[in-house]
């Protein structure tokens, strides 16, 4: 078969297509789609994938040049450039998604990152700008007995010790400040 038999019967199968012949629509997709899968493997065999990639390509050309069928006007050149043009943009939009893509590896990490990540973090500094603004709302009593007491953890006698205070008198003045805290927060209908 010559070059000019081989393209006068996909030119053929286009304009019967485009007049609603519903076989010939089958016969000029499956042969769209045989020149497409051939181009995209072309294109696409030096990337990881490529079979499925190329197999992805070709049917969202096959598509394309069903959409674009209708609107084909026949002006002389092979039916084949129409769909070498489309598939050229599709098999480009491919490689560009295959680029973008990340790369799967084998290397596996040593440990886990337990770090927080971005939201953890703002989300905790948030939070820590708002307890300290609370806490500036105390006495410097009221703020270093809750400093002590709840973020270091010491126990009312080892608060008392440091402060020169009974144990007693930590536990009355850490029960007044949180009670000065509700009271503020309560007023501000603002949650921690």
């Amino acid at each position: 078969m010559s070059e000019s038999e081989a393209h006068t019967p996909m030119r053929d199968l286009a304009a019967a297509a485009r007049d609603g012949d519903a076989a010939a629509t089958n016969e000029l997709m499956a042969a769209v789609h045989q020149l497409a899968v051939r181009y995209a493997r072309g294109k696409l065999g030096r990337f990881p994938a490529a079979v499925d990639a190329a197999a992805d390509a070709a049917q969202e050309v096959c598509v394309a040049v069903l959409t674009a069928l209708p609107r084909y006007a026949d002006r002389g050149a092979p039916f084949e450039a129409f769909v070498y043009r489309i598939a050229a943009n599709k098999v480009a939009d491919v490689q560009r998604g295959i680029i973008r893509r990340p790369t799967p590896t084998d290397d596996l990490p040593e440990s886990v990152d337990e770090a927080p990540g971005p939201e953890a973090t703002a989300l905790a500094s948030d939070r820590a700008d708002r307890i300290w603004s609370l806490l500036a709302q105390l006495s410097d009593q009221h703020r270093e007995i809750l400093t002590l007491r709840v973020a270091v953890g010491m126990t009312a006698d080892e608060t008392a010790d440091a402060l020169g205070m009974t144990s007693g008198a930590v536990r009355v003045a850490q029960h007044r400040a949180l009670a000065r805290l509700r009271g503020i927060l309560g007023d501000s209908k603002e949650e921690l």
